[in-house]
């Protein structure tokens, strides 16, 4: 019999309630949960046991992030990501970025696009034991059409093989696409249902047809892989539940029948309203998301988002909690514990509902996922020690200084926090200066 640990907790919240226990004892073998009980009830020690006193902290699940864009590094634009590094040099910043992740409290996370096989490379590295990280939902490129969020560039630069986006302008290529993350071995596949292009009325083209769409599911589902997608207009995300997609990341212009058809499929939403709100609330003047008129729209969806997620979670519609890290304004280890901060203000779930959703419910779409994400009899020991009472005040996750412990199959996890200097790890585009100084503009400063 394998040596066993012992954990004493004054507070426990387990990920599967929205409220937490009293005077629980925690008996943890071969990294997994044998008992979770009562202390009163809990199995006599034995010799060689372990014993830990979680003292004043909460205990609770590690949490899971279901859109952290792990190799992205920090990045400022699309050409920060896909343009001045190579898959290789994004796959070791990656492993570096991950364990900022894990020290904030995510023990697992969802990669939601990626480019070529870079964060399946993080992921098999953590899982051979050669670095400590959370454990990962890999993806590769985005499924992009035209009219796709990931067809970034001009057309006379195209989409080229080594970005984020895989432009597949046909059913057969879709498919083929498909077929051939399957066997690089992704957890997930995205698909970017819509971007940027309108009609006259407003309203967001979606990039594929309910045929092209439904096919991409069946076949990703048929190989045994999970589909997420981009999908803000009614049309792409009501063309997404219907196909049966697991995650339809955002929908914040969905209506009645979009909810419907995702009550039926069992369509999970997850908002990712952090990336959103970040960008209105830390855009100074002088950023380029003030004159481009970007911050100004981010502030319109918001208003829109939060009285269609609401609708949503009155309806019954599963959650889950993304916070799009990987971009300055969501950087690595800072804001992924927003998220839950949105769900419980702008949303209107209370903050147990806010933190289930943010561990077993989030946790279930990694592999084995119902291994993870609750501290109970079977799973995976990953908890936390935190300082503080979440269900009082969720925003003390965000809080560095309240995560107190980390632990990933029962053990202890230390992760130095190493400085790094961003032009030699994100910045390396030739963006020189964000403003045309004109006389005029010196004279304003």
């Amino acid at each position: 019999m394998s040596a066993r640990t012992i954990v004493r907790c004054a507070r426990l919240f387990t990920g599967l309630e929205e409220q937490a226990r009293s005077n629980q004892t925690l008996v943890i073998e071969g990294g997994v949960f044998r008992h979770v009980v009562p202390t009163a009830e809990a199995p006599p020690q034995q010799p060689g046991d372990s014993v830990m006193d979680a003292g004043a902290h909460f205990v609770m699940p590690g949490l899971a992030d279901a859109h952290t864009h792990l190799v992205f590094g920090n990045a400022r634009s699309e050409e920060d990501i896909d343009f001045w590094t190579t898959p290789e040099f994004r796959a070791l910043r990656g492993l570096f970025f991950a364990q900022r992740v894990l020290a904030a409290g995510y023990t697992s996370v969802v990669v939601p696009g990626d480019a070529g096989n870079c964060s399946i490379a993080v992921r098999d590295a953590i899982n051979a034991g050669l670095f400590t990280g959370p454990r990962i939902a890999a993806s590769s490129n985005v499924i992009a059409n035209r009219h796709s969020l990931n067809d970034w560039f001009p057309e006379h630069v195209g989409t080229p093989d080594y970005v984020s986006g895989r432009l597949c302008t046909t059913r057969e290529a879709q498919l083929a696409e498909v077929r051939r993350q399957a066997k690089a071995g992704v957890d997930c596949i995205k698909v970017a249902m819509d971007g940027t292009h309108f009609r006259e009325d407003g309203t967001h083209i979606a990039a594929f047809t309910q045929d092209e769409i439904s096919a991409m599911v069946d076949e990703a589902h048929r190989l045994g892989k999970k589909v997420v997608t981009h999908a803000y207009g009614k049309e792409a995300v009501l063309y997404a539940a219907r196909a049966g997609v697991d995650v339809i990341n955002h929908a914040f212009f969905a209506d009645d029948a979009c909810i419907e058809a995702m009550l039926r499929s069992g369509s999970k939403v997850s908002p990712t309203l952090t990336f959103l709100r970040n960008n209105v609330e830390f855009s100074a003047d002088h950023e380029p998301s003030v004159g481009s008129g970007y911050k100004a729209a981010q502030l319109r969806v918001i208003e829109v988002a939060k009285k269609t997620l609401r609708r949503m979670r009155e309806a019954g519609v599963p959650f889950v909690a993304g916070s799009d890290s990987g971009f300055a304004v969501t950087p690595y280890g800072e804001w992924h514990a927003r998220e839950i901060e949105i769900l419980v203000d702008w949303i209107g779930f209370t903050p147990g509902e806010a933190l289930r959703i943010a561990t077993s419910g989030t946790a279930a779409l990694l592999p084995r996922g119902n291994t993870l994400g609750a501290i109970a009899p079977g799973r995976r020991a990953d908890f936390l020690f935190v300082a503080g009472d979440p269900l009082q005040d969720v925003r003390i996750l965000q809080r560095k200084d309240a995560i107190a412990a980390v632990h990933l199959d029962g053990r202890a996890v230390r992760i130095e926090e190493r400085a790094y200097d961003p032009y030699k790890v994100t910045h390396l585009s030739s963006l020189k200066w964000t403003e045309v100084y004109t006389r005029e503009r010196v004279a304003a400063k």
